[in-house]
């Protein structure tokens, strides 16, 4: 804490509160005790620590700035921490949206208030929609887990909170009769065919496809961070992908760039994506691809920790929804032969089909 290595000044004390925050108080002597504000070397505290040291009584908050115990400063304060600054743009964004939403929808309350059953009830009014209603749970999670870890509230209302049940499998995977199609509209030598075979063979994400470029190459090798994980992945590129390359329209540090030569968006490239698909005949998306690509490893046999290093997954558990479909497959597949096997043992031989019978033809 800033005000535990700074001096304070003159007049000025702090105390510990029972749910081990500091607060500070201006006394002259044995005159009226102040409280001022909690942020310490900000120009409001400066300012009620004037008025007080004046004899004027402290000024009022800034309509504008939000109340120390209210929702809005929870969140602003977690927008100032270290550990806001590690997530994604990306990430910052979707939660910044929930974040908003539960200030408007609660009227800013105080933060200290608000109980497990509030935060059930807001998750629960969100069912209609579980993805939002799941992505408005983590984002409270994460906020309120930093504001117990910092000492802002005693007990997490996120704990115990049911999480709600989505169905959805999420976007639809492409097929490799997609991929034909594909192919077939769009022709070696355009960027929709070298932005589509990338996709396929890298698994990449649209937020990293838009960034490779040359200068992720070591002659047939690609390496590359990803923006979401921060996970290094490194793929050999075939001979097929490099011919592509050199036939295809690029930028000078992008594989795929906009009709003005500049990188794409996340967005731009999604949205021109789609156009190219649906011109093939598909509705599905980039992610479609970097489905089909996971799945095609796994049925090829794929351990779940290589799944992990090619598609820069953090957790082995989206891994396995790959390998444990394609082991199913396998097994299954294993189970039936065997099966048949044994009917074949535990059948007289007299009872099988055809058997006794000479083969004739008529």
């Amino acid at each position: 804490m800033e005000a535990m290595r700074r001096k304070l000044p003159p007049f000025v004390y702090r105390e510990k509160t029972r749910h081990g925050r500091w607060v500070f108080y201006f006394r002259r002597g044995k005159g009226r005790r102040i409280r001022l504000p909690d942020t310490f070397g900000t120009p409001e505290f400066e300012a009620a620590y004037r008025a007080a040291l004046t004899g004027n009584a402290p000024p009022s908050i800034r309509r504008d700035a939000p109340s120390p115990r209210s929702l809005r400063w929870l969140v602003d304060r977690y927008r100032e921490s270290a550990a806001w600054r590690q997530y994604s743009v990306k990430t910052r964004k979707e939660y910044g949206s929930m974040f908003e939403s539960a200030i408007q929808r609660s009227g800013n309350a105080p933060f200290a208030a608000i109980s497990q059953a509030d935060m059930q009830r807001a998750v629960d009014r969100r069912a209609d929609t579980p993805g939002q209603a799941i992505m408005f749970l983590k984002a409270m999670r994460v906020l309120f887990s930093w504001a117990t870890r910092n000492g802002h509230i005693e007990n997490n209302p996120t704990q115990g909170v049911d999480r709600p049940r989505y169905k959805s499998s999420g976007f639809p995977a492409w097929t490799m009769e997609n991929v034909e199609a594909f192919r077939a509209r769009h022709a070696v030598g355009t960027k929709a065919r070298l932005a589509m075979e990338l996709l396929l063979l890298t698994g990449l994400r649209r937020s990293d496809i838009i960034r490779a470029g040359r200068q992720h190459m070591r002659g047939d090798v690609f390496t590359i961070r990803t923006a979401k994980t921060g996970a290094e992945i490194t793929i050999r590129f075939p001979k097929r992908i490099t011919d592509l390359i050199a036939v295809s329209p690029i930028g000078d540090m992008h594989f795929l760039v906009n009709e003005y030569g500049k990188p794409f968006t996340p967005e731009g490239f999604a949205k021109w994506f789609r156009a190219r698909c649906r011109k093939a005949g598909t509705t599905k998306s980039a992610h479609g691809l970097r489905k089909l690509s996971a799945t095609l490893a796994a049925n090829g046999g794929a351990a779940a920790h290589e799944l992990m290093a090619q598609y820069g997954w953090a957790t082995i558990g989206q891994a396995e929804t790959y390998t444990r479909g394609a082991d199913r497959a396998r097994l299954g597949v294993r189970a039936s032969e065997i099966v048949e096997g044994q009917i074949k043992n535990e059948t007289p031989r007299t009872q099988l089909p055809g058997a006794g019978k000479s083969e004739k033809t008529t």
